[in-house]
């Protein structure tokens, strides 16, 4: 039997942890999901050791004390020799947040979706290895 996904969640906002925690439930029961209400929380879970290199890092870019991309850098500091794939999610839909947080390492950048379900669907590509398929870095949109 293989080892379930490990996933983490840095997100400041409540609302949104628990609706992704929900969806992350919805898709699969068995993945164990680690949840960080900022990216400083995030990183001493990762000096302290209380987690090693999860599957995947889904990161909110926009939150206080350190914003994503100063938790991107740090992440893959500590990363550096691990295959997490760093997911961004993001309510920005900027072209320029989208190319720095690609330039900076992540392997994503998705735009939060408006419902529940929207969220389920594209977590299931990412998470079943379909988001090449969700998206085109170069056409920087959904197809």
């Amino acid at each position: 039997m293989t080892k379930p996904q490990q996933i983490m969640i840095i997100d400041d906002d409540p609302d949104d942890r628990n609706f992704f925690q929900e969806a992350i439930h919805n898709i699969s029961p068995v993945i164990e999901t680690h949840v960080c209400d900022s990216g400083i929380q995030a990183l001493a879970m990762f000096q302290e050791n209380k987690i090693s290199a999860p599957d995947y890092i889904f990161l909110d870019f926009n939150m206080p004390l350190m914003n994503g991309r100063e938790c991107l850098v740090e992440l893959k500091k500590i990363l550096q020799h691990k295959i997490t794939n760093i997911v961004i999610l993001s309510t920005s839909d900027m072209k320029e947040d989208m190319e720095d947080a690609l330039r900076l390492g992540a392997k994503l950048f998705l735009t939060k979706p408006n419902t529940f379900q929207e969220l389920c669907s594209m977590l299931k590509g990412v998470l079943e290895g379909r988001w090449q398929k969700l998206f085109s870095p170069t056409a920087g949109t959904d197809i």
